[in-house]
């Protein structure tokens, strides 16, 4: 079933246009002193539209939490943490990713960290965050440092004696000025200190100083340049130490650059300068420094670019695979604007998927169950049908009008409701309460007093009122299961060119028609069980059948209310034995074993009944597997029913390798045993905290088409970029990421999210590539694809291609 919800996820979300390389949480820094030696260090990220960042503080099995670390030498000599880092407020609410309560940033997010100097001769502090973000497809891994220079503490003295002889004679700040909607004037400010120069941008070739150049990375892509950067007036003077006529700056200087957004959603600028200073008896080196600029002119410190050194420089290069053929798989296709009319049949596309769901189901037999009561009458009770399916239809077009207007509500507030565990548990006891009124112990009946007041409106205002509650019920219930699809329209069309709230309602409209047409039929289907025969109490026995399938899917309700609330009531294999029970008593009802109060004498077995006992006596057996630890209790065909695989009463003990396939952790013994036994390999980016890597190996993977395939024909080599096992100290490098940004490489995962990015342009899970051991590509890159079949044929291309290639 999951499969099927996937699929559509994944074609609805294809309006957007995403870039293979994702970035979408920037970071800028600032200190504020609190004290002579106590200081707030705050970090703030900006985050795209459709991401979340998670917080610090998540609950086991869940999202990668935002993480910040210090410098454990200088957490000893020079400062100590007060207090743990407090963040912005965040979103909380359950995830149905990784089926658990969840608190995340949307937008902005602000986080700060207490700290009390106690080395007062200490100048500057270093710190690391680490942070996963998501959006309703991927989820992206990332890294960022930073330096906080000590106000007030800007010499220190040397362990030598004196001074240091760390030289900084100019500090930047940037600034934007707004000259309209999208285009801005970004301002770079040099402070000179007295005696030193900083020359301009003019060159002077090899034998002069080194001008001042400025370099904007993201330029072309999300703004344009317009002119040069332009700089405050120089000096000019003759120089005694290149001499020859110079221009430089003294005490200030001034750049400013003209930018022109392309994308109006852009936030943030970065920018880099290299620069030369000089007195009159010596110079520096270039120094380079990287700048974050907000647009909105929040704080914003420069950092400096650090130095490689030869050390960093060799292991970067090992870094590349050096991988041929790329050419051959280049991502050609372009994904075109989607007509209202294309929105709409996708739309309806979902709304018939979500009939499959385990939400949508509990909702047949209280349809069969309301229209029995009120459809006597063969007109009326035909009216009264379509009136319901046209209410469904009616209450998804009406949802979607408040984004007409208010186009910030947030995406995922359809599925708000649905995860509330109180209501959860409301419904859970309804649709109980249900089943045993189905099956004849009670009778559900209005007060006496409302069925008189009710037989005088019988035929005006209150009829109506019953069926469109009836409809409202569908909408809420059905959103548990049906508000990622709806979230994911909702997402995706926010970003559609045109009319983003037409296609939305025009999605939406197709989902509510496709939900509506199926219930309007089952709303008359009591029309057509009163017109059948009433003999031998066979209309009762589909009551009772009811009440069974009715109580098991009402444990979906409490299993959500569980997961939400961690009570650990409904584990896996509990939820599974109930559904058991079930099965087995009512495949007992079915051949006569068991009687319910209603239930007439059985002289002898319909064969429709035998049949049914034995399909449900089969699912039982099917559904055994499930109690167990072994790997046949992945039920494929329950998927989205019972709790996640992890949520069990047993310890859960994972192999090395997902489903026991013969898989490497090293990338270089995995490309050895590949040239050894002369095999393509599949390199399988992967995460720890990656879900639909979960997903993959488990529902794609386990199939025998894929599974056997991977097993006799790849080297399969599994690649976490999460793995947070540290490198040995010698293979700790610094990565220059060519914006200006220098990554330190601590980490396995460090490491391997660094190789995927440089070479494959990607930096998202699951990603899989397929390759020679001789590194040359063998079939385009792929990521989640959630129908087997396509998957194996991927696999199967790459054989085929690698066996061409061999000969």
């Amino acid at each position: 079933m999951k499969k099927l919800i996937t699929l559509l996820l994944l074609c609805v979300s294809s309006f957007a246009v995403h870039a293979q390389m994702d970035e979408p949480v920037t970071w800028t820094s600032e200190i504020e002193k609190v004290s002579d030696t106590e200081f707030n260090l705050i970090y703030k990220a900006e985050i795209a539209d459709k991401w979340h960042l998670y917080s610090q503080y998540l609950t086991e099995n869940s999202g990668f939490p935002t993480e910040f670390m210090y410098d454990s030498i200088q957490q000893i000599n020079d400062f100590k943490l007060v207090g743990k880092n407090t963040e912005s407020e965040g979103i909380t609410k359950f995830d149905k990713v990784f089926q658990a309560e969840l608190t995340y940033f949307e937008g902005t997010a602000t986080f700060t960290q207490k700290i009390e100097i106690t080395n007062t001769d200490v100048t500057s502090i270093t710190s690391d965050v680490i942070y996963q973000s998501c959006d309703d497809e991927k989820c992206v891994l990332g890294e960022e440092e930073f330096t906080f220079e000590i106000p007030g503490n800007a010499t220190t003295e040397s362990p030598f004696g004196g001074q240091s002889q760390i030289l900084e004679p100019v500090k930047w700040k940037a600034s934007v000025n707004k000259l309209s909607d999208d285009e801005y004037e970004i301002v770079m400010k040099a402070s000179i200190e007295d005696t030193w120069h900083l020359y301009s941008q003019r060159s002077y070739g090899d034998l002069g100083p080194y001008p001042t150049e400025f370099t904007f990375p993201n330029a072309g892509k999300t703004y344009d340049l317009v002119g040069k950067v332009k700089e405050s007036p120089t000096k000019d003077v003759f120089d005694k130490v290149f001499q020859m006529d110079i221009s430089f700056y003294e005490k200030e200087a001034t750049f400013t650059q003209k930018i022109k957004l392309k994308d109006k959603k852009t936030k943030i600028i970065n920018a880099e300068v290299v620069y030369m200073v000089c007195d009159d008896e010596k110079c520096l080196p270039p120094t380079g420094v990287d700048f974050v600029i907000a647009l909105d002119n929040s704080t914003i410190v420069p950092t400096k670019s650090a130095e490689l050194t030869e050390k960093d420089i060799l292991l970067s290069k090992e870094l590349d695979l050096g991988i041929t053929g790329k050419e051959e798989f280049k991502d050609d296709t372009e994904i075109s604007e989607k007509s209202n009319f294309a929105i709409f049949f996708l739309g309806f596309l979902g709304g018939l998927i979500a009939l499959l769901t385990p939400c949508v189901f509990p909702m047949i037999p209280l349809t069969v169950s309301f229209f029995t009561k009120s459809g006597a009458n063969s007109q009326k009770g035909l009216f009264n049908s379509m009136l319901y399916g046209f209410f469904i239809f009616l209450v998804y077009f009406l949802l979607s009008l408040p984004f007409h207007v208010l186009d910030s509500l947030d995406p995922e507030i359809l599925n708000n409701v649905s995860t509330n565990a109180t209501l959860n548990v409301i419904f859970f006891i309804v649709f109980v309460v249900f089943a045993f009124s189905f099956f004849g112990y009670f009778e559900l009946t209005l007060p006496a007093s409302w069925s008189n007041s009710l037989d005088s409106k019988a035929n005006n205002i209150g009829g109506i009122v019953g069926i469109f509650l009836m409809a409202m019920v569908l909408v809420i219930v059905s959103f548990s299961c049906t508000g990622p699809i709806l979230g994911a329209l909702l997402g995706s069309t926010t970003l559609a060119a045109g009319d983003p709230a037409m296609k939305l309602t025009m999605g939406m409209s197709g989902f509510g028609l496709a939900l509506a047409l199926p219930f309007t039929l089952f709303a008359m289907f009591p029309k057509w069980l009163n017109s059948l025969p009433k003999s031998g109490g066979w209309l009762n026995s589909v009551k009772v059948v009811l009440g069974f399938l009715e109580l098991g899917l009402a444990l979906k309700f409490l299993s959500n209310a569980d997961l939400v609330s961690h009570w650990g009531l409904l584990k896996r294999e509990v939820f599974i034995g109930i559904w058991v029970l079930l099965g087995i008593g009512l495949t007992l009802y079915l051949f006569g074993k068991l009687k319910f109060p209603h239930d007439s004498p059985i002289k002898k077995l319909s064969f429709s009944r035998i049949s049914l006992g034995i399909l449900i006596f089969a699912f039982v057996i099917y559904l055994i597997p499930g109690l167990t630890n072994t790997k046949y209790a992945n039920l494929k065909l329950l998927s989205g029913f019972p709790p996640p695989l992890f949520y069990s009463l047993y310890d859960q003990e994972h192999g090395d390798c997902p489903l026991g396939l013969p898989c490497y952790k090293d990338l270089e013994e995995g490309i050895a045993v590949a040239k050894a036994e002369n095999k393509p390999i599949m390199l399988d980016f992967t995460g720890w905290a990656c879900v639909n890597c979960r997903k993959m190996e488990e529902q794609v993977w386990s199939q025998p088409e894929v599974f056997n395939i991977l097993q006799e024909e790849y080297i399969l080599i599994s690649l976490y970029v999460d793995d947070r096992k540290p490198l040995p100290e010698d293979k700790k490098f610094r990565f220059d990421k060519g914006n200006g940004n220098i990554k330190k490489i601590k980490t396995y995962g460090d490491k391997m999210a660094t190789l995927q990015t440089l070479n494959f342009n990607n930096n998202s899970q699951p990603y899989y590539v397929l390759i020679s051991p001789n590194m040359e590509m063998l079939q385009k890159p792929v990521g989640y694809t959630p129908d087997a079949e396509e998957y194996a044929d991927w696999l199967q291309i790459g054989i085929e291609n690698f066996k061409n290639k061999s000969k």
